[in-house]
């Protein structure tokens, strides 16, 4: 699924964000990514979307080689992943339905197929009833279903999460990681960035920390 070989990733002037990151994971695995702010999480999960490419190193997602991927085929590649981001990044002026149904659409996905794909991952984060209304009218945990919704609608065998639950409280923070976990028990690839160490013991998942740039830890799956 996920092949990281000596990967380097280097911004003008020097700043090493990643060194030496030898990586491997695993289709179905739900794996959570920590360290403190700066430590590469999010630079992590933008190369993996080929966001950015690595400096060197051999980085392979899906069985696609990222530094090779023309970039024609890059908006191709991303319809495999799903995307959750902690501000949500949702369209505001559009309902809830229209903002789940947005990646069908840009992908071209059948019209009569997408008010069931749509409803279908509504169904799921639990907002069916909710899907004619404006995110602005929703909760803060609501709309991050919202998002996590339009990120399962194409059903992407990988989905990423920066700091999902960054801005919700503890009980909200274990709704959304339930969300999750659902989902890597029908054999999504999940890999999550977060701060939040209670969700990363309450999961028991495998966990990788990043220390300035390096792996510094990796943790299997403990029972």
């Amino acid at each position: 699924m996920i092949d990281f070989t000596h990967v380097f990733k280097r911004y003008p002037g020097g700043f090493d964000a990643l060194r030496d990151i030898n990586l491997h994971v695993g289709a179905g695995e739900m794996i959570f990514i920590t360290g403190h702010s700066g430590a590469g999480k999010s630079t992590l999960l933008r190369l993996i979307t080929a966001i950015e490419r690595p400096t060197r190193g051999e980085a392979a997602v899906n069985g696609k080689d990222l530094t090779k991927l023309p970039r024609r085929r890059i908006p191709y590649f991303r319809r495999e992943i799903g995307v959750v981001f902690q501000d949500h990044k949702l369209l505001f002026d559009r309902t809830v339905y229209d903002n789940v149904a947005l990646p069908l659409i840009v992908t071209g996905a059948d019209d009569k197929e997408i008010p069931k794909r749509v409803r279908a991952a509504l169904e799921m984060v639990g907002l069916l009833d909710k899907e004619r209304m404006l995110p602005v009218t929703l909760s803060g945990g609501e709309q991050q279903r919202v998002g996590i919704a339009r990120a399962v609608v194409n059903k992407p065998p990988l989905l990423l999460a920066d700091e999902p639950t960054g801005n919700l409280d503890s009980k909200l923070a274990d709704e959304i990681l339930d969300l999750f976990l659902d989902f890597h028990h029908h054999g999504v690839t999940v890999l999550i960035a977060t701060h939040d160490l209670h969700l990363i013991d309450r999961a028991r998942r495998r966990v990788i920390e990043l220390n300035h740039g390096e792996l510094a830890r990796d943790t299997r799956a403990s029972a």
